[in-house]
């Protein structure tokens, strides 16, 4: 019903945080370098999860747009699924990106020789 919120929400933080660190020079941290491809896959999930609840008439173009929330009952159960159904999914969707950038990041370093970049750049030291 509008489990999709949940990772909306998320990617929204992520978004701010992003764009709070986005003119910093140097970021010593991979995770931060690589918020950029989180905000990707939440914003990405979503807008397909949106979309598949639209598709089947659970979000409308008219107030209360969810159509869960005009009856209590309904709510009540709207609100259960965004917090399983919808915490789970932004959960498996950041413990997948913790992942990839822990595996992309020891691909660089292995990569490079002595483990010294240049700094700023994917360049190596010689």
């Amino acid at each position: 019903m509008a489990c999709f919120l949940v990772p909306a929400a998320e990617a929204v933080v992520t978004t701010v945080i992003k764009k709070k660190t986005d003119g910093e020079k140097e970021i010593k941290s991979p995770f931060v370098k690589r918020l950029g491809w989180l905000n990707n896959m939440l914003w990405g999930g979503s807008a397909l999860l949106a979309f598949e609840h639209v598709w089947h008439g659970e979000v409308t173009p008219w107030f209360p747009f969810l159509t869960a929330a005009s009856n209590p009952a309904d709510a009540a159960e709207m609100l259960t699924e965004m917090a399983t159904s919808g915490v789970g999914m932004s959960l498996l969707v950041t413990a997948a990106w913790v992942g990839v950038v822990a595996v992309s990041n020891n691909i660089l370093k292995r990569s490079e020789p002595d483990g010294k970049r240049l700094p700023g750049g994917t360049e190596t030291v010689k």
